[in-house]
């Protein structure tokens, strides 16, 4: 199946680069369709074609200044045309500890250094695109140290995770924080209804009986 990819770096070269390499290195398996230099321009490319996997450079021009964390944050409830959430993958220079946690905290999938091979990065995208985490080898050990998991409890929390909704995770993360059904409307802009029809969803699939319990499963696994 082919993925669909939203390249998204504010160096036009790098991007013509990207698409030329990958394209070459996996033919048939990665269609282009939408770019972005800025957050603006990012957000709304991905806003406009719903992409399976946005190449994502975490240092961007625009928005609040916070580049590709601000991106993520820009796209929440996004999805993709098969109703799978948009799943990103950061491809930067950097390979600061600080970076690579703040874009995953944010919700990215996964973190590569632009020293990868056009093959590794193009097997890099299919993985996210099917659900997994992947990061460059040295950048692994910052995500499980700043998570204080092992690595088998990452699979397990990815795991779970992603038997919700991208609407749902929004849902679930304002109610663990203390949110009101009507607060968690008025955040996300949606009927109270619908508020409860996610709770209800979010709490039979994590095998949860109360927001309590969803409010301590969140805690546990620091998604607030």
């Amino acid at each position: 199946m082919t993925v669909r990819v939203v390249v998204v770096d504010d160096h036009h070269m790098f991007r013509t680069g990207v698409r030329t390499e990958l394209l070459e290195a996996a033919p048939g398996v990665i269609e282009f369709v939408g770019e972005g230099a800025t957050v603006e321009d990012a957000v709304a490319a991905i806003r406009r074609t719903e992409p399976d996997v946005v190449l994502l450079d975490v240092h961007l021009p625009g928005g609040t200044g916070k580049g590709g964390v601000d991106v993520i944050h820009g796209c929440a409830g996004v999805e993709t045309a098969a109703g799978s959430p948009v799943r990103f993958l950061a491809l930067s220079v950097s390979d600061a500890a600080e970076d690579v946690i703040a874009v995953i905290r944010a919700g990215a999938r996964g973190y590569v250094t632009k020293t990868i091979s056009a093959t590794d990065l193009a097997t890099a995208i299919k993985r996210v695109a099917d659900g997994d985490a992947v990061f460059s080898p040295r950048l692994a050990g910052f995500v499980l140290d700043a998570f204080g998991v092992a690595s088998g409890e990452i699979a397990e929390v990815d795991e779970e995770l992603d038997r919700l909704s991208a609407r749902e995770r929004e849902v679930m993360r304002l109610i663990a924080r203390g949110y009101q059904y009507k607060e968690v409307a008025k955040e996300l802009f949606i009927s109270v209804k619908t508020v409860e029809t996610h709770v209800s969803s979010v709490l039979r699939k994590l095998q949860l009986s109360s927001r309590h319990e969803l409010t301590a499963w969140a805690m546990g696994r620091r998604l607030i």
